[in-house]
């Protein structure tokens, strides 16, 4: 084990706390929270798809509370203009001249709620900020704060009102998660306990922004073996040779592999990748890019099921 170990052993222990912190809210999603951890930390933005009511939001709202990150939420309807999230150029009488207001896209955590329930149109206001951290405004480009990270949630696209993420929009989002219903214990939890509203208002940070900043650049030191690149890459041939898909991963979804597997080593206390951590996360961070030739359901994981079966671990 070696020295720079130790310090990620000290990593462990606080991002186990924040998971802790955060479950105080979210019952019975340890899984999930340590997935939408794993994202941030990989520098990422996070999908969060699954019916009204699952506590999509909360968890956003808890997140940006308990890593200390200014949050701005933006409520996505059929009527919102991209003006509305970036920002617009308001005349200034006393300085005789124009003065550009920021939106809400500039805050630290933006949570994008309901995100397809918004036309194209404004749905790609996002395009920019989340692959470049900058917005560009009336032919003027500005730089987004340091971090800064999306949480869109998503209702199902079968429901009322809603308009299907185009491909290049869903591959902004580093990972898509769900979060399903609550086990017995969890909801019965729920039910008798305190309000979860009430207990978001006074819900402290458990981590400071610089902290997160040092946990994100401790990412870039995990160790990456040959081995387990070559597996990576055969993931990536495998998905696109495969009849079952239509289009194959991108090297950028490569990469989005990569990051979080070893965003996920650090979560769990290791300075290094094994094949398990990509499998993983591999659901996560693939399933919403793949597109197989023909689906059964809205949301068919069987080519992704395949790739993993098809190629074996290193």
């Amino acid at each position: 084990m070696s020295a720079t170990f130790k310090n990620k052993e000290t990593f462990k222990d606080t991002l186990d706390d924040i998971v802790r912190h955060a479950g105080q809210i979210v019952l019975g999603k340890e899984h999930e929270i340590r997935l939408a951890i794993t994202c941030l930390l990989a520098r990422g933005h996070l999908l969060i798809e699954d019916l009204p009511g699952l506590g999509k939001t909360t968890l956003a709202h808890v997140l940006a509370q308990s890593l200390g990150l200014q949050y701005h939420r933006i409520q996505f309807t059929s009527d919102l203009l991209p003006a509305d999230i970036l920002g617009v150029s308001v005349y200034n009488k006393e300085q005789g001249g124009f003065h550009f207001q920021p939106g809400p896209i500039f805050a630290e955590l933006i949570l994008a709620d309901e995100v397809n329930r918004a036309t194209p149109k404004a749905q790609s206001a996002l395009l920019e900020a989340m692959e470049e951290n900058q917005v560009t405004v009336e032919g003027e480009t500005r730089q987004l704060p340091e971090p800064f990270f999306v949480i869109a949630t998503q209702n199902p696209t079968y429901q009322i009102g809603t308009f299907p993420l185009p491909e290049s929009q869903l591959d902004r989002f580093l990972m898509c998660i769900t979060l399903g219903y609550p086990d017995n214990r969890a909801e019965r939890a729920l039910l008798a306990g305190e309000d979860r509203r009430e207990m978001l208002k006074s819900l402290k940070a458990c981590i400071s922004k610089e902290t997160l900043c040092h946990l994100q650049q401790a990412v870039k030191t995990i160790q990456v073996t040959d081995a387990l690149l070559d597996y990576i890459q055969a993931l990536l041939d495998f998905s696109r040779q495969s009849p079952q898909i239509s289009f194959g991963l991108s090297p950028r979804a490569g990469l989005a592999l990569l990051h979080c597997a070893k965003a996920w080593a650090l979560m769990e206390g290791r300075d290094y990748v094994i094949p398990e951590d990509v499998q993983i996360i591999m659901p996560h961070v693939v399933a919403h890019r793949l597109k197989p030739v023909a689906a059964r359901e809205e949301h068919d994981l069987s080519a992704m099921i395949a790739l993993l079966e098809s190629v074996p671990i290193p």
